[in-house]
């Protein structure tokens, strides 16, 4: 039988007072956090609750409208780094092992906006129509998710013995992208193996998860292997590490397995589950070396530079069945 994660809960009120000794400790207690098991619990992080709530009614009522409508938001791309994302498209865990079943999920997904409506890569986000009251969900909630990031890379200075301002360049055009991530209730019965969403690494930075209490949940592997239930903490966010942040920080901070479970078979009501994820990353052009502050002569830097955006890249790629996408 699964147990709780022990993942600690990290309150954010101290980021909102001018008191350096206590944004310290909260700076500290992130990075701790990170380094142990890679996961941690924030609250008093000022995002209003009703622009959560908007944007959560929104998605559903997305996710409910024919397919056809909701497939005017799909890119060309074989790779579909945004826009609709049908079942069948993704298997994450085809990233650690190759060719998997399909993760049991549509999503839509959201590139950073821009002034100019594209990213610097010319992509532009699809919205669908006759839904404008989604486009003004999201974007409000891109600003104060944006605003969460920043501050939590200001932590992460703190926490990872950097100047003051060290990571800023990096993120003046960040590569941020919000995933509204649609888990069905299962009429069919999985294949053997086949889960919401396969076991996986997340690609980039640190990743910003708002979920529901639905039956059929976020698990987190610890170090011993076993599988362990992240609660869910109304009102909260989830933030992990991804690769990329694990490799900037030599493996100081942990980019831990994780995955979404299947509803159980015996739960009776309603088992849809819904999940809205902010995933942040560097600027897609910045080379990624190792930290200076996360290296030493008894603990050398483990990896090559790479460029932010190409190693993300190839993670979508690698998590994509690109057979059956079109």
């Amino acid at each position: 039988m699964n147990t709780n994660a022990d993942i600690p809960v990290i309150s954010l009120a101290a980021l909102r007072g001018d008191d350096p000794a206590a944004i310290e400790a909260t700076a500290r207690a992130f990075g701790a956090a990170l380094e142990n098991i890679g996961f941690a619990t924030i609250v008093d992080h000022g995002v209003p609750p009703d622009e959560v709530s908007a944007l959560y009614g929104q998605a559903k009522q997305f996710f409910t409208i024919p397919l056809e409508r909701k497939l005017e938001c799909t890119v060309p791309e074989k790779a579909k780094g945004h826009g609709y994302l049908p079942m069948g498209i993704e298997s994450v865990a085809a990233t650690l092992h190759g060719e998997e079943a399909p993760d049991l999920c549509e999503a839509l997904v959201f590139i950073r906006p821009q002034s100019e409506g594209v990213d610097l890569r010319g992509r532009r986000n699809l919205w669908p129509s006759d839904m404008p009251e989604l486009k003004d969900a999201v974007l409000t909630y891109f600003g104060h998710l944006s605003d969460l990031a920043q501050n939590l890379y200001k932590l992460s200075e703190i926490a990872l013995d950097l100047p003051k301002g060290y990571l800023t360049p990096y993120f003046k055009e960040p590569a941020f992208t919000l995933r509204l991530a649609n888990y069905p209730e299962q009429k069919v019965a999985p294949k053997p193996g086949q889960l919401r969403y396969g076991a996986h690494h997340d690609y980039g930075g640190l990743t910003i998860l708002h979920q529901d209490d639905a039956p059929g949940g976020l698990q987190v592997r610890d170090r011993s292997g076993r599988w362990l239930d992240v609660p869910h903490r109304p009102g909260a966010f989830i933030i992990n590490v991804g690769d990329l942040l694990s490799r900037w920080t030599n493996d100081r901070w942990r980019s831990t397995l994780h995955r979404v479970m299947n509803p159980p078979g015996d739960v009776t009501g309603a088992t849809q589950r819904l999940s809205i994820v902010f995933f942040t990353g560097p600027d897609s052009r910045s080379e990624i070396s190792v930290l200076p502050s996360c290296v030493s002569e008894d603990n050398p830097g483990k990896y090559e530079p790479v460029i932010a955006g190409e190693y993300t890249r190839a993670k979508v790629a690698a998590s994509h069945n690109l057979q059956k996408a079109s």
